[in-house]
C-alpha cells in the first residue's frame, strides 16, 4: 500500500478494511513507510487495534508513538487539538504521519455527529500542512451510512491497497448535515441567566451536578466547563443565556443557549498559541467533557456537554 503524498502537501486517506489481518497488514505496512522515510509516526486507535499494529511492527514499534483513542479521543472535540495538532506541532519542522481512528463500532448515537464533524474538519485544520492522517474503518462492523460519510470527509479511500480519489468528497456537507437541532431533555432543571447572575449559575450547576451523582474532579470539570460557556454567553452570546441540567444514560449533561452566532466551524478546536490571551473557553470544554455537541444557527447557539457518571 502507498499513498499519494508529496513533501508540501497534507493526504488523508480512509483505509477501507474487512478483516484483523488486512488492518494489521495495511497499517504496519503505512507505519513502516514512514519511518523509513524518517517521519515522526503517531498511531491513536483503541486499544485492541493498538496492540495489533504494536505485535506487528515488531521492533520497529520503538520509534512510534502510541495513545489510546478510547482514552485521548473519547470527546472527538478534542482530537484535533489535543492528538493530531499536538503530535504534528511537536514535529513543526518535519512531514508527519498519524493514524487516528475517532469512529469505531460501540460509538453511541450522540457521539457519531461529533465523530464525522470531526474527520469533515481535520481537512481545514491541516490545509497546508506537511502530515499524511490514515483513518481505518471497519467495513464489516461499520453501517452503510457511516461509510458513505468517510468517503465525504476524506479525499481518498484505500480499499484492497488501492488508493483511489472519492468522488463524493465534500467536507463542508458533513460539518453542515450534523449542525442537528437538540432538544432539552424534559425534566431538565433550567436556569436563566445574565452578566449579573454568572456566580449564581456556576452554584446552580454545582449544586444540580453533584445530586445527580458528580463528585471530585468530575464536579470540578462541570464547573469549569459552565463557568466557561456562561462567560462565553455573556460576552459573545448577546449578553446572556439559558443554562440547563440532566442525567442521561449514566451521564451528567448540560447546555448552555444564547443569541451568539458561531461562524468558525474550528472554535474550540485549535490549540492555543504561546501568549494566547482569552479564546480558550470553548477548547478547555473540550478537553475535560467526555463528549460536546454543538448547534448554531443564525438565531443562535447551543452547546452541550456530556461528563460520564
Amino acid at each position: 500500500m502507498s499513498t499519494v503524498t508529496t513533501e508540501e502537501s497534507f493526504s488523508h486517506p480512509a483505509l477501507f478494511y474487512r478483516s484483523a489481518g488486512e488492518y494489521t497488514d495495511r497499517t504496519v505496512t503505512f507505519v513502516r513507510e514512514g519511518l523509513a522515510a524518517g517521519e515522526p509516526v503517531a498511531v491513536a486507535v483503541p486499544a485492541p487495534n493498538l496492540e495489533l499494529i504494536r505485535g506487528g511492527l515488531g521492533p520497529d514499534a520503538r520509534g512510534v508513538t502510541f495513545l489510546d483513542m478510547t482514552e485521548a479521543g473519547r470527546n472527538p472535540g478534542r482530537i484535533i487539538p489535543g492528538v493530531l495538532r499536538a503530535f504534528a506541532d511537536t514535529h513543526a519542522r518535519e512531514r508527519v504521519r498519524i493514524i487516528g481512528k475517532p469512529i469505531w463500532a460501540g460509538r453511541s448515537a450522540a457521539e457519531y455527529p461529533a465523530c464525522a464533524q470531526h474527520e469533515a474538519l481535520i481537512n481545514a485544520a491541516f490545509t497546508g500542512r506537511a502530515a499524511t492522517i490514515l483513518c481505518p474503518y471497519d467495513e464489516t462492523r461499520l453501517a452503510p451510512d457511516v461509510l458513505a460519510d468517510a468517503l465525504v470527509t476524506h479525499p481518498t479511500v484505500i480499499t484492497a491497497g488501492r488508493e483511489r480519489v472519492s468522488e463524493t468528497y465534500d467536507w463542508p456537507a458533513v460539518v453542515a448535515r450534523y449542525n442537528e437541532p437538540l432538544e432539552t431533555t424534559a425534566g431538565a432543571d433550567v436556569i436563566s441567566f445574565g452578566a449579573g447572575e454568572l456566580p449564581e449559575a456556576r452554584r446552580f450547576a454545582v449544586d444540580r451536578a453533584s445530586a445527580l451523582g458528580l463528585s471530585g474532579r468530575r464536579l470540578q470539570d462541570a464547573e469549569l466547563a459552565v463557568s466557561e460557556l456562561t462567560t462565553n454567553s455573556v460576552i459573545h452570546g448577546g449578553g446572556s443565556g439559558t443554562l440547563a441540567i440532566w442525567a442521561e444514560a449514566g451521564q451528567v449533561v448540560c447546555e448552555v443557549r444564547d443569541k451568539g452566532r458561531l461562524t468558525d466551524p474550528l472554535a474550540g478546536r485549535r490549540p492555543a498559541e504561546r501568549g494566547q490571551i482569552g479564546g480558550r473557553g470553548l477548547l478547555l470544554v473540550h478537553y475535560v467533557a467526555d463528549l460536546v455537541r454543538v448547534h448554531t444557527t443564525d438565531d443562535g447557539t447551543l452547546v452541550r456537554f456530556y461528563l460520564d457518571l
